[in-house]
């Protein structure tokens, strides 16, 4: 379910200190409810999903197409990401954050994690179109269970970078995000009904 921009700039995230100068695409928050201290196992289900094995046939579709066309134009080439074309946000990391490791790697999506807290994880990707940010968060409901949202940051690459995100946004809307909740919600499950049988 989709949030207002404010569900996310309204809480004192430590991304807000990090990339100040980044765009907020989307609020989403992610399908059901856990114990707080479920937050780790969540960030690792969802470093773990991989929308090439959707199933949903329409979302491995888009996927397929967006790499092969990245690949034919050279939009994720190497000389298009962090530490080339932009300066990685690691390099922005206050020690605190630092000394707290950047969580687990994600095993398909070409995203590099940035750091975890109890209740924050970060990861960026950048490339010729844009330098952006994932930002989970864990917001207490009122009855004590953790729910998480996720927030797109981004910075584009100039007119085609614009151009780009402006393109893709019905793409992520209607079919890319719902069909991450939908894949994940299961695995979400699983975990609330190991822990104690506490649903996600």
């Amino acid at each position: 379910m989709r949030l207002p921009n404010s569900a996310h700039t309204s809480r004192p995230w430590r991304i807000h200190e990090i990339a100040p100068d980044f765009k907020l695409e989307d609020v989403w928050e992610l399908p059901g409810r856990a114990a707080p201290g479920d937050f780790p196992s969540l960030v690792q289900l969802i470093t773990t999903l991989d929308l090439s094995q959707s199933p949903s046939r329409v979302t491995r579709a888009l996927w397929d197409i967006r790499w092969k066309v990245g690949g034919l134009l050279g939009w994720d080439d190497p000389d298009g990401g962090s530490s080339s074309r932009v300066p990685t946000l690691r390099d922005r990391l206050p020690a605190d954050l630092l000394r707290r490791g950047h969580g687990p790697d994600f095993a398909s999506i070409p995203l590099t994690p940035l750091y975890l807290t109890d209740d924050e994880f970060a990861a960026e990707i950048a490339n010729k179109t844009m330098h952006g940010v994932m930002h989970i968060g864990a917001v207490q409901a009122q009855d004590g269970s953790l729910r998480a949202q996720m927030a797109v940051l981004v910075k584009t690459n100039g007119r085609f970078g614009d151009a780009y995100m402006a393109a893709i946004k019905p793409f992520r809307h209607l079919i890319i995000y719902p069909a991450v909740m939908r894949q994940g919600r299961e695995q979400w499950d699983s975990i609330g009904r190991t822990n104690d049988d506490r649903t996600l």
